[in-house]
C-alpha cells in the first residue's frame, strides 16, 4: 500500500484545513519545495499535492509553488485542485506532474474525465470528496445529491488510475479514517481506491492495510505527519512490509 504524504497549497504555503474550511487553515511550512524534498528524503514514493485556492477558483492558483515542488521532489507527484479542462490537464502533465486528479468535473463534466483517461492512460485519477455520503465539489463548498458509489461507478470502464476518496467530515481533525466506507467503496469497484481524511496514527494505517484486499491501494496523510503523530519513515516501512 502506497502512502502519499500531502501538501495542500494556500497562498503559496503548505497548510492543512479543518473539515475542508478555508478559514480553518493551519500553516505548517511556507516553503513547499523544502517540504517536498523532506518527504522524498524520507523515502516517500509519491507526493499528493492540492491547489486549494485553485479548487475554489476553478483554475490553477499556485502554479509557482507546484513548479518548485516538481523541481525539488524528484519523485512522482499527483495534483488536484482547479483542473477543469483539457488544456489545464495537458499543461500540468507536460510540466512534469505524473498524475492529475479530477474532482469537480467528475460530477459536472464526466465526459471530460473519460476523454482525459483515454488520452492519458494511467495519468488521471478521479477525486471523490464526500460529506455525509454525498459528493461535494467546488473546493467542498457545494454538496450534491449524488452518492459516492453512483459517481464512482460511472468511471469503472474509463481507465482511471485510481479513485481518491476523501471523507470531508474527518479531514484535518485526526478522527481516524472511515475504514468501513472506504473498504466498501473499494470492494464495489475494480478501480483502485486511495483513502484520504482522518488518518491520525500508525494504527489507522494498520487498519487500512488490513483491508487492502478490498482494493484500497493507498492512503493520503497530511496533518498527522506535520504534527509528528506519524513518523513518515516508520509509516512507510509499515505499509511496505509483508502482512
Amino acid at each position: 500500500m502506497i502512502l502519499f504524504p500531502a501538501i495542500d497549497l494556500k497562498e503559496g504555503a503548505c497548510v492543512r484545513l479543518k473539515l475542508g474550511l478555508m478559514d480553518q487553515a493551519t500553516v505548517f511550512n511556507t516553503d513547499p519545495a523544502s517540504q517536498a524534498r523532506a518527504f522524498a528524503d524520507a523515502g516517500a514514493e509519491w507526493i499528493h499535492v492540492v491547489d486549494l485556492d485553485g479548487a475554489f477558483a476553478g483554475k490553477p492558483m499556485n502554479a509557482h509553488a507546484v513548479d518548485q515542488i516538481l523541481k525539488a521532489a524528484l519523485i512522482p507527484v499527483q495534483l488536484g485542485g482547479g483542473i477543469r479542462d483539457m488544456n489545464t490537464i495537458e499543461s500540468w502533465l507536460d510540466h512534469g506532474v505524473n498524475r492529475v486528479i479530477l474532482g469537480t468535473v467528475a460530477l459536472k463534466n464526466p465526459a471530460l474525465v473519460r476523454q482525459a483517461c483515454k488520452a492519458f492512460p494511467g495519468r488521471v485519477a478521479v477525486g471523490i470528496d464526500a460529506k455525509g455520503g454525498k459528493v461535494a465539489v467546488e473546493g467542498w463548498a457545494e454538496t450534491s445529491d449524488m452518492n459516492v458509489l453512483d459517481l464512482a461507478l460511472q468511471f469503472e470502464d474509463a481507465g482511471a488510475a485510481a479513485i481518491i476518496y476523501t471523507d470531508i467530515d474527518r479531514d484535518g481533525v485526526l478522527a481516524g479514517p472511515n475504514v468501513e466506507a472506504t473498504a466498501a467503496l473499494a470492494e464495489a469497484l475494480s478501480t483502485p481506491v486511495i483513502a484520504s481524511g482522518g488518518v491520525s496514527c500508525l494504527d489507522d494505517l494498520r487498519k487500512l492495510k488490513d483491508r487492502a484486499s478490498s482494493g484500497i491501494a493507498g492512503v493520503i496523510s497530511g496533518r498527522a505527519i506535520y504534527d509528528g503523530r506519524i513518523d513518515l519513515v516508520e509509516a512507510l516501512a509499515l505499509l511496505r512490509a509483508d502482512s
